[in-house]
């Protein structure tokens, strides 16, 4: 063992060499391609410094968009949050709008007309609505039940006849009813509609009038015995006062036309007996108006089995035509289909026409079978602003269409206008009547509207409040001619001025043959004619009635106005003074006369 073998010690040598390399190197260093570990690690550092940096940016990548994100959905629920905010029903402006509504209600003084006006504007959106439709949902309470005139004018005048109408009677029941004086002459088997309790719409009564009106009456702690439609005690409390201009002006909605222009909204009532040219009529008030999104048009289309109604546009079907106006204007169409047999005259069937008004700035009336001229909307609202009067009402006979018109173009083609002015009795016994008739036309040499003391159904244009304060009476069966003097009476006595216009915007169709009439149920309705034309003449003062309690009937809201100037006879001494002086003129002259004078009150 001393000496020991020479190979040995050199096997033993290399093994220590090898031992002395891997420790000094931490690895073999022939296992990594002969380079030792610090070498490797000092080549590798590079991609990994690379790899941590790469790593780094895609961290911070990741990072921003991230934090776009967040923000971009703060963003957009920040929107959100404040579009609902201002938005809500119940949001902090309206809460601020409650609270200053509950600080004017609450409050003892008077109102002023600064607080009236901040009650209006705070229900704006509701008062400014166009169009309104009345609806066709006849059980909302938008719509009430109204007993047919006839039928109520029989019971008042035949009580032992109208005990069946305690409920609904059968169509024998109703023949019989109506039968007193010949009315029916054996014809009952026609009548095919029993039914004389009748849905119609509500008359226009917006809920911050009925406010405003509630608060003047328990601040004035009166006791009102009036009706209680709140627009009317708003406006002049039924003619117990003049209406305000504050009042007057608060009525009516305007419109944004499609290159920002404020446009006055226009309501055209049409009464319609089984009229041919009904749809026609619909189709030439939207088709020639230059702006014919202002108009709402309502039908009171009374019509039977067979006919074609007026809601039946004139060249067909919408699928057929959707270019057709009562396709396009839909919407601004409300159409009360009545059955004809129902029918006791147009003056029932215009009552029913200003129920369905709602709120628009000026409203008109027409009958169903005109033809109107091109922007005749533009024009009649020129012609009223050129009055300078907010009690205006444009009204006339209407000229014919043949010589006036291109039927064709809706050009005009003279400039000839008729002018009202004589007026006469007309009838016998209890059926004599006031009738107005018109002059032999001219060109006007006045151009401006000229002053006129008469009302004329056929066409009439004014501001909205006019159907409001002096509506039609629903309560005068089988009345024809008489309408004029009793609704231009009772206008007069609220204010109301009347101005033939200078130019015709209308046409009439004359001279129509074979079409129906309403004429056609007189051997139904006929006699309660007397008892509706008895009271026309009562409520206008123009009889003594004995019959108080028909007179009765809602005379509140029909009669001759009751303020002081107009009961101490200055305004009915100046109309009287205006018919007499036209009737004078128009007696005594050609007609020329007529026309040239400009009588001003």
């Amino acid at each position: 063992m001393g000496g020991g073998d020479p190979a040995d010690h050199q096997e033993s040598a290399r093994r220590t060499r090898r031992r002395a390399a891997i420790n000094c190197n931490g690895n073999d260093a022939n296992a990594n391609g002969g380079l030792g570990q610090s070498a490797l690690v000092a080549k590798n550092r590079p991609a990994r410094v690379a790899r941590r940096k790469k790593r780094l940016e895609l961290r911070r990548r990741q990072q921003r968009a991230g934090f776009i994100v967040f923000v971009g959905a703060l963003g957009f629920c920040l929107l959100i949050g404040v579009s609902l905010i201002y938005n809500a029903p119940d949001d902090s402006s309206t809460v601020h709008a409650k609270r200053e509504l509950d600080e004017i209600l609450l409050s003892n003084s008077p109102l002023t007309e600064e607080n009236e006006q901040r009650i209006l504007d705070l229900y704006g959106g509701e008062l400014n609505r166009f169009p309104v439709s009345i609806g066709l949902d006849t059980d909302s309470p938008n719509w009430e039940s109204i007993e047919h005139p006839a039928r109520e004018a029989m019971k008042y005048f035949e009580p032992e006849k109208a005990k069946p109408f305690q409920r609904k009677p059968s169509k024998e029941e109703l023949a019989a009813a109506l039968s007193g004086k010949q009315l029916r002459g054996g014809n009952e088997e026609k009548y095919r509609d029993d039914e004389t309790t009748m849905r119609v719409p509500r008359f226009w009564n917006p809920h911050p009038y009925q406010l405003i009106a509630d608060e003047r009456e328990k601040r004035s702690s009166a006791n009102s015995t009036l009706p209680r439609d709140g627009i009317r005690r708003y406006l002049g409390n039924f003619g117990s006062r003049l209406m305000t201009p504050h009042e007057a002006k608060s009525i009516g909605s305007v419109i944004t036309s499609k290159d920002g222009k404020q446009l006055e909204t226009i309501f055209l009532a049409i009464a319609s007996y089984r009229d041919y040219q009904c749809s026609e009529t619909v189709e030439s008030a939207f088709a020639r108006a230059t702006h014919p999104e202002r108009i709402r048009v309502t039908i009171v289309d009374q019509t039977k089995a067979g006919d074609e109604p007026c809601s039946a546009p004139p060249r067909g079907s919408c699928d057929d035509d959707p270019a057709q106006m009562a396709c396009k204007f839909k919407d601004n169409i409300d159409y009360l289909t009545i059955d004809a047999a129902l029918s006791v005259g147009p003056v029932f069937a215009r009552h029913l026409g200003h129920r369905m008004y709602r709120g628009e700035y000026f409203a008109a009336q027409s009958d169903a079978h005109v033809s109107f001229v091109n922007n005749w909307d533009g024009e009649i609202i020129t012609q009223w602003h050129q009055a300078n009067n907010e009690m205006a009402v444009l009204s006339t006979y209407l000229s014919g269409t043949d010589g006036h018109i291109d039927l064709k173009t809706g050009e005009r083609v003279s400039l000839s206008r008729p002018i009202m002015c004589e007026s006469d009795y007309e009838g016998h016994g209890s059926d004599k009547h006031l009738r107005h008739g018109q002059q032999p036309e001219g060109v006007p040499l006045l151009h401006e509207p000229v002053l006129d003391p008469f009302w004329a159904a056929g066409f009439s244009f004014a501001r909205g409040h006019f159907v409001v304060n002096v509506p039609y009476d629903q309560h005068l069966p089988w009345i024809f001619q008489g309408e004029e003097i009793s609704i231009g009476l009772r206008g007069f006595s609220y204010g109301y001025d009347y101005y033939s216009p200078e130019k015709s915007v209308s046409y009439h169709h004359y001279g129509r043959e074979d079409v129906p009439m309403f004429w056609e149920n007189s051997q139904v309705f006929r006699a309660s004619g007397e008892y509706g034309m008895n009271r026309l003449n009562a409520i206008i003062q123009m009889t003594n009635d004995e019959t108080k309690d028909w007179i009765k009937i809602d005379l509140l809201k029909l009669e001759l106005a009751k303020y002081d100037h107009w009961k101490s006879s200055s305004r009915l001494s100046e109309y009287i003074l205006r018919r007499s002086l036209w009737s004078e003129i128009s007696a005594s002259s050609s007609g020329d006369q007529c026309r040239k004078s400009s009588f001003l009150p």
